[in-house]
């Protein structure tokens, strides 16, 4: 079967403050490894010449420019926090004259959000102004986009539903402190987890580091990367700690897999 390459840079591995966190002199926030600079939470996923992006970070400008994106064909969003959507305006950047206004995919909750705090780009009885060309689309279930199948995965992120994304054999879960058992149904075979892992502390609605270990490791990925890490983490001292195959995402990670072209990926079921 042909395949063709699906990768996945991790744009932004930083909680919602950004690390470093404005007005802190922490060890952590003062520190000169590049892996301790951590920009919000975001990711692109690559397929077939086309550039799927998870989430609008606050830092999605920076993020583009420095790993020279050149453009966006659709969005997947986890959820509408700010840290997560604050970003979209420079979406703008990214439609090309003459081509189709970009594609923004949610679960219903989340395009409300975003419909009511970005009312300037998608009420239409405004003036009209500088502002991306944007639609808007209910994700109720697994589709496909430029061939490649994405699975929404429904996850708990305190009293709030959150959506990941199982893109071939990556998924992707940001933003969670807890993943229902069908969910986790559609995490088998996984050669990449990529998964919310805050701090050490316990947290309300984001795993800690233990718990987000704990959850990797029944999961059984081949490769798992925590992220949305706080100032707590410490990249050089803790990931050194971690269970082997468990590892600290860093800004500008990237990750590439061959899956088959224009074919939904259908993961092996072989011990």
């Amino acid at each position: 079967m042909p395949s063709t390459t699906l990768t996945i840079v991790v744009l932004g591995s930083g909680t919602s403050s950004g690390i470093p966190v404005v007005g802190c002199r922490c060890e952590v926030c003062r520190s000169r490894d590049t892996r301790n600079q951590r920009t919000r939470c975001s990711a692109l996923l690559t397929y077939a010449g086309h550039n799927l992006l998870i989430d609008t970070s606050t830092d999605l400008r920076q993020q583009a420019l420095r790993e020279d994106i050149r453009h966006i064909d659709a969005v997947l969003y986890t959820h509408y926090h700010a840290d997560h959507v604050h970003g979209i305006d420079d979406l703008r950047g990214f439609n090309r004259p003459g081509a189709e206004p970009i594609p923004l995919y949610a679960d219903p909750a989340t395009l409300t959000g975003l419909r009511n705090n970005f009312s300037y780009i998608f009420n239409q009885d405004q003036p009209p102004g500088y502002v991306p060309r944007l639609t808007l689309h209910p994700l109720n279930g697994p589709m496909t986009l430029f061939g490649l199948e994405i699975i929404p995965i429904p996850l708990q992120h305190g009293a709030q539903m959150t959506t990941g994304y199982r893109c071939g054999p990556v998924a992707y879960l940001t933003d969670c402190n807890a993943i229902p058992a069908d969910s986790l149904a559609l995490l088998e075979n996984l050669e990449l987890l990529i998964l919310d892992g805050l701090r050490f502390r316990s947290h309300p609605t984001h795993f800690n580091i233990p718990e987000a270990v704990a959850i990797a490791q029944s999961i059984g990925a081949k490769q798992t990367l925590l992220t949305h890490l706080s100032h707590d983490v410490d990249h050089p001292r803790h990931d050194t700690e971690l269970p082997q195959g468990i590892n600290l995402a860093y800004d500008s990670q990237r990750f590439s897999f061959a899956v088959p072209l224009n074919h939904p990926y259908e993961p092996s079921h072989e011990n």
